[in-house]
Parts: C-alpha cells; structure tokens; sequence
C-alpha cells in the first residue's frame, strides 16, 4: 500500500510528545517490506487558506514550524489523491485534529484532515466525504471547520467499553454514502497507550470495516496519522490499520 512520508518528518521540531524521537522511526520500522513510499510535498498557501486565516498561518510561521506543519498538510492532501483510487495512509507529522480555523493546540498547527477535504472539493474531485476520527481525544478542530458543512460528517467514537465502541464504528459506517472517507488515525486508545482501551487487533478491524463502508458506496479512503505515543506498540498499530485497509 502508498504510504505518504518524508524523512524531514523524523526531525524533532518541538517538546511534545508528537514530536518525540523516535515516534515515526517506530512506525517506519513495523511497516510491510513491499510498502510504497511516496515523498511527501508542501502544501501551497492558497491550500492552507481553504481551512486556516492568514493570520493562523503566519502565527505558525512565527512559531517556527511552518515547513514542517505545511509538509504535513501537503502529504495529506497527496494520501488523499491516492485515497479516490486506491488506500493510502499518510505518515506525517505535526498531527492536525486539534486545529481550527484561526487556532492550534494539542500538538497541532494546520488541520491536516481538513486542507486535504477541502482541497479535494475545490478542485470538484468530491461531492461527499465521512471523517472518521479514532483518536483519544476529539477532535474539536476538525469539528470546528468541517462541521458545518452539509456535504460532510464526522463521527469520533467516545465508548468505554471496547466491544461498543467496534459496534459503534461498524453501525456508523454500514450507513454512509459518500465519496471518500478520511480516517484521522489515532493510536494513543490502545490499551497500552493513554486510553487504554483498543487492542492492536481492533486497528486491523476497524482498517477492514471502513475498506468495506468504502466499496459498498463505490468511495475512496485513507488515512492520516493523529496521536499514538507509546513507542513500543505504536508501529504495531499503525501497520494493522493499514493491513486492514488492504486486506
């Protein structure tokens, strides 16, 4: 399967655990041998613009991490243009749900999620689109600017008990008629990470349920990597999600 990704994205740009050493090495690492690496490229400012204020932008640029947000952007909207046609899975860094229009936080600077949707509907290559974000924590940014838009709905799985919250993605996505679904791709509710809640097995199937959701409405699909922070099931993770979605 193409994964979007850069060897710009090992560098440590920051203190958050985003930004970790060693975080994307993991990944990398646990990925299949016949893996398709596709080299990331920047967003453009006229992409940026589709989901951020000018004034956001250049406060990321103040903050000194403008290329490496603008990277990651731009790798989603690549996963994205991959994703009408085939799965595609885009490894990059900073993550993105956490950033509205004119703010940031939680370890990200430009909604990865949104300027790849976005960029995809400008240049009338979608009508329709489903995010589904299975990161720990909501993704408010992403709520922010995508969630008043009628051609497009997110859902973001908040059950405890780990059997509901499978019954819940599969029950949401046996009824969705779009024509891509975006995965943002957190890890960090596995059981052996912050939430403790998913085991590695649960990635696979939710990668399968959505492969399914996907050709059942003739609809593309990818996803984005969001949190996941603990390094030693982290690679793990990642791959069966993409297992899953090639499986």
């Amino acid at each position: 399967m193409k994964v979007v990704f850069d060897e710009l994205f090992h560098f440590v740009y920051s203190s958050d655990p985003a930004s970790a050493e060693g975080r994307m090495e993991a990944i990398v690492a646990a990925l299949p041998t016949d893996t398709d690496f596709i080299a990331a490229e920047p967003a453009a400012m006229e992409q940026l613009e589709l989901a951020h204020t000018v004034d956001h932008i250049n406060d990321v640029k103040n903050e000194g991490v403008f290329e490496i947000a603008a990277l990651a952007a731009g790798g989603a909207i690549q996963a994205a243009r991959f994703g009408l046609n085939e799965p595609c899975f885009g490894l990059i860094r900073p993550p993105g749900h956490h950033a509205s229009a004119e703010s940031a936080w939680g370890f990200c600077y430009f909604n990865n999620m949104a300027v790849s949707l976005l960029t995809l509907r400008s240049e009338f290559l979608i009508k329709t689109a489903f995010v589904l974000d299975i990161d720990l924590h909501y993704g408010d940014g992403t709520d922010n600017i995508l969630g008043a838009f009628n051609w497009l709905k997110i859902y973001n799985p908040e059950k405890n008990n780990r059997a509901q919250y499978i019954n819940d993605v599969q029950e949401i996505l046996s009824g969705i008629n779009v024509d891509i679904i975006g995965i943002s791709a957190g890890f960090d509710n596995h059981k052996d990470d912050w939430g403790g809640l998913l085991s590695t097995e649960d990635y696979f199937l939710i990668g399968r349920m959505v492969k399914e959701a996907a050709k059942a409405c003739d609809a593309g699909y990818f996803a984005l990597l969001e949190g996941g922070y603990n390094h030693k099931v982290l690679g793990q993770n990642a791959t069966a999600l993409i297992n899953g979605m090639s499986a």
